[in-house]
């Protein structure tokens, strides 16, 4: 029993240090294991002890307000943010498992970084100068989708005199006032819900509108308003690429108002930027594979026209050159061919593998201009310039 006693107790400054010093994504937190951290993309645990129910009972007594209390004891989970003075910003989830209390941590830069510095395609920073619609930034969790909004904020912030508003549950990135008024709610802390947000925001003369993320009917349809009426609108859905993304918007209402969706969405979607996160070969990172969907006309017809299936991705191929489109697959093929990923890696995040392994092997049909922007050195330069 002493030496149980004389074990070191779980130190949560520490584990959170040491995730920032490695510099991870992510500090899982669970009873009977090590802390453990997310590396470029891998889960490392950290050399530190198992930790004890009591342990995480009372970091949460130490991290969360009393709404926060309240939230889990209903709910089982909460999501707030925390700032550890010296270390950094972090997004929380704290959940139930097993009768036991589990945290998530997810790092959150202090410094917000430029759409070139974290390699995204520059047609992002076009799109950030638009003056209305819905840009819609989609991919799994952990995808990169929350920091790539940021960088188009802070590009919209470094270039443009306007008034932008989001609605964040919860805030993780701070943006100070640049040339842009910025204004940033929290769920819970600055609203009550995101319905009541909704409601008023287009009363608090809004240019620019961040909306964390699409979780219902209602919240799409303010979204897809503001965007028609006048507005840049931004948010983020749990969808893989451009496709889904449509359909995922599509099938949120029921089957009698499909036409009439399918005509505002075609007239209010500005762009969808779909995100994958890719290993470096040293494994020391990872990089973006990037699809980029603009709403030209042969593409608000595509939507539109509910008696034809979705031709997206042949819609892309065609815009590549002219509209700075891009596929999942033209983007890896762009870091392969820097030396940047391995064939392997590429192959595993590649929409269509087996069409990517022949381009590999230099063959292609006549009509084929899926890689045309690499080939002919065009846009896809811009992903590194």
């Amino acid at each position: 029993m002493a030496e149980a006693s004389d074990a070191p107790k779980f130190n949560f400054k520490n584990a959170i240090t040491e995730l920032v010093q490695q510099g991870g994504s992510d500090l899982h937190l669970k009873v009977g294991r090590p802390p453990t951290v997310r590396v470029a993309g891998e889960l490392a645990p950290l050399h530190q002890q198992p930790i004890k129910p009591d342990e995480l009972k009372a970091l949460a007594e130490q991290l969360m307000t009393p709404r926060q209390v309240k939230e889990f004891a209903e709910h089982k989970e909460a999501d707030f943010a925390i700032g550890v003075p010296g270390v950094g910003r972090f997004r929380t989830n704290v959940f139930q498992q097993r009768g036991t209390l589990s945290f998530v941590f997810r790092s959150i830069p202090y410094e917000i970084k430029a759409i070139k510095d974290l390699k995204l395609p520059t047609v992002l920073e076009s799109i950030a100068m638009k003056p209305r619609g819905l840009v819609l930034v989609t991919g799994i969790t952990g995808s990169g989708k929350s920091t790539a909004l940021a960088a188009i904020i802070h590009h919209i912030n470094t270039n443009r005199r306007v008034n932008v508003i989001t609605i964040e549950d919860p805030i993780e990135f701070l943006h100070r006032d640049g040339m842009s008024n910025i204004s940033q709610r929290e769920v819970g802390s600055d609203t009550l819900s995101f319905d009541s947000a909704l409601r008023h925001v287009l009363r608090q003369d809004p240019d620019v509108i961040l909306i964390g993320e699409i979780r219902d009917k209602i919240t799409l349809e303010t979204a897809m308003k503001a965007a028609d009426t006048g507005h840049l609108v931004f948010s983020t859905l749990h969808t893989t690429d451009a496709t889904q993304t449509i359909n995922r918007i599509i099938s949120f209402f029921p089957p009698h108002e499909e036409d009439s969706i399918r005509n505002i969405l075609s007239s209010s979607l500005e762009a969808v930027i779909s995100l994958r996160l890719v290993p470096t070969g040293d494994g020391a990172e990872r990089v973006p594979a990037c699809e980029v969907l603009i709403n030209t006309a042969a593409v608000r017809d595509n939507i539109r026209d509910s008696e034809k299936s979705l031709n997206i991705p042949e819609l892309i191929k065609e815009g590549t050159v002219q509209y700075g489109m891009q596929s999942f697959d033209q983007s890896l093929m762009k870091w392969y061919s820097e030396g940047v990923i391995t064939k392997e890696a590429a192959l595993f995040s590649s929409t269509n593998p087996s069409e990517f392994e022949l381009r590999l092997q230099g063959i292609e049909g006549t009509s084929d201009q899926t890689f045309a922007g690499i080939d002919d050195g065009g846009l896809q330069d811009d992903l590194t310039s």
